[in-house]
């Protein structure tokens, strides 16, 4: 396959991720990951079959398409859990394929309970709550309706589990706003319980209160972020190596994406480099273009902010990122040539490039930068 960048995952890195997480929530609570977003821009189809290789079992996704990508890849028949949007005639595929979805109003319920009952099956449901987040759930005025409903239709409906999603739990000043969703969750919890309804599965946690707030583990974690690599903010990576005798980053990041050099030149003092006067040579320079661009994912907000990687060494991106291509600076790295491995993302050597440093130079968040990454790049998994 002919391309101008690729993307390499390695398997290794997903296994000391997996591996920290576990020591985190403990052997007793599931993992659930999260591949949403073509897996964090990782690419779900080798995603998947990586993660199944280490143990895991349960897959989050957003949509129907993307439960469907999972079955299909799925090498050990491995549950799927659908927590956004599902159309009417997906919601019959789902229901016949034992796929498992979030119910957050009534029409939903309804309409899988028909589908249910026409097919003498059950449909295999997560019940959310509204706690806080003010987006999806059932509120506490509407559980009467949703507990009766349920009870009446009980031999067409398996509840799998009840849950809901925090409010920015990577940030301290949402503190009193997450403790106060746990509060109000447990008693949600313990009213449906009350009146019969039991869920296997108490869920709440993502990446970030999987970290900083323990009570939130229950017996579910749906884990994103954290598996590939990558912490959720600042916060959440300080809040959990401030409990580290070696104060280590014990997260290694699954993706290293790189490209190579296309070609080099030198620019006189004087000159500006590339399209209109963002950028203008203080002294005679020697540039190297990379045949990646804003169409490519590396986002134009990196324009004279990003950082490479040739040789060993962060090299800055100068003049405006193209749509095909970008810049680099490569005065201080004079062997630079036609065909050099340029990283974009990862490692190359003892010298590293994050999404990470990405975010804080360009306001965008891990999960922005990596979900741009084009499905066409080509991927591959390695053993590092």
């Amino acid at each position: 396959m002919f391309a101008t960048s690729e993307i390499e995952l390695d398997q290794s890195a997903l296994a000391q991720n997996l591996k920290f997480i576990r020591s985190i929530i403990g052997n007793d609570v599931r993992l659930s990951s999260v591949v949403k977003g073509n897996a964090y821009g990782h690419g779900i189809f080798e995603f998947v079959p990586m993660a199944e290789a280490q143990g895991v079992d349960h897959f989050s996704v957003f949509s129907a398409d993307e439960a469907l990508e999972v079955t299909n890849i799925s090498l050990n028949k491995s549950s799927v859990m659908i927590m956004g949007y599902v159309g009417p005639d997906e919601l019959e595929w789902a229901v016949l394929n034992d796929v498992e979805f979030f119910v957050f109003e009534m029409g939903r319920l309804k309409q899988a309970y028909e589908i249910a009952k026409k097919f003498d099956t059950r449909a295999r449901i997560h019940i959310e709550f509204e706690t806080g987040l003010h987006r999806t759930g059932f509120s506490k005025s509407e559980l009467n309706q949703l507990v009766s409903f349920i009870q009446d239709k009980k031999d067409y409906f398996e509840v799998l589990g009840d849950c809901t999603h925090y409010a920015g739990a990577e940030s301290i000043a949402n503190y009193l706003r997450i403790k106060n969703q746990i509060k109000k969750f447990n008693k949600m919890d313990r009213w449906i319980r009350n009146q019969g309804i039991t869920p296997k599965f108490k869920h709440t946690a993502c990446s970030a209160a999987a970290i900083s707030y323990p009570k939130s583990r229950m017996d579910m974690v749906r884990i994103g972020i954290l598996q590939y690599g990558f912490w959720p903010s600042k916060e959440t990576f300080i809040d959990c190596i401030k409990h580290s005798e070696s104060r280590e980053d014990p997260l290694r990041r699954v993706i290293k994406w790189k490209s190579r050099v296309m070609a080099v030149k030198e620019v006189d003092t004087g000159e500006f480099i590339g399209y209109g006067t963002t950028f203008m040579a203080t002294e005679n320079m020697k540039i190297a273009t990379v045949p990646v661009g804003y169409s490519h994912g590396y986002s134009r907000s990196l324009s004279n902010q990003g950082r490479v990687l040739i040789h060993g060494k962060r090299l800055a991106v100068v003049g405006i990122v193209n749509m095909n291509l970008l810049i680099v600076d490569v005065s201080e790295c004079p062997e630079a040539a036609p065909g050099d491995e340029v990283v974009l993302i990862g490692e190359q050597g003892d010298v590293a490039v994050s999404v990470a440093s990405f975010s804080e130079l360009s306001d965008q968040l891990n999960y922005e930068l990596l979900t741009r990454l084009p499905r066409n790049i080509p991927r591959t998994v390695v053993k590092n």
